[in-house]
């Protein structure tokens, strides 16, 4: 049974942060593969600052080309709107029966997992990895940091953000040390977040 991970987000966009992190994920797990599932909506963002979705996917694609284990997903374009991840991973589970599903969620997701359509089937019936995030202001601890189903990795916690680069993009700031190279290219010839 092949393991994937999948690493949900937004990727707007892309950046060195969530490479490195899935890089970690992977040489340190027993999985075989990583997939940005690049989510069309997230029901708790705004999509006024979304870049468009096949530009998200571009970027990703750009960015993980050079990574054997790593691929972009454009599963959730296809799904229903706004995309839950309960939804996404039955639809996964039917499409590939023979490939075994964890989730990769940042700590702060953990906390406010209780809010997810469904998270009780969730978390019964999906491994979930969770990285360490910086907290702003105070950090609760969760009631699933116990649960079976939930491993906790000592990855390296990146302080970036995507939105911290799109507001450096905008004010006209030198980007390039904190996107893969393709990446930056992408955005540099282009008018995206400015």
């Amino acid at each position: 049974m092949k393991k994937v991970g999948l690493f949900f987000g937004s990727f707007n966009p892309i950046h060195i942060g969530h490479l490195i992190l899935a890089n970690y994920i992977l040489e340190n797990s027993d999985m075989d593969e990583l997939w940005f599932v690049v989510s069309p909506q997230n029901p708790f963002k705004d999509k006024k600052s979304l870049l468009k979705d096949h530009n998200r996917l571009d970027m990703v694609q750009l960015a993980v080309k050079n990574y054997p284990k790593m691929r972009a997903s454009n599963v959730e374009f296809s799904l229903p709107q706004p995309s839950y991840t309960i939804d996404t991973l039955t639809y996964l589970h039917e499409k590939y029966p023979d490939y075994s599903f964890s989730l990769i969620m940042g700590e702060d997701n953990l906390g406010s997992l209780h809010k997810w359509k469904n998270s009780e089937l969730l978390i019964k019936n999906h491994h979930i990895i969770v990285y360490p995030r910086v907290f702003d202001g105070e950090k609760k601890d969760s009631e699933y940091l116990n649960h079976e189903n939930i491993s906790l990795i000592k990855a390296p916690v990146i302080e970036l953000s995507a939105t911290e680069i799109r507001n450096m993009i905008k004010a006209g700031k030198n980007v390039r040390p904190m996107l893969p190279p393709e990446v930056f290219d992408y955005l540099d010839g282009s008018s995206f977040y400015k």
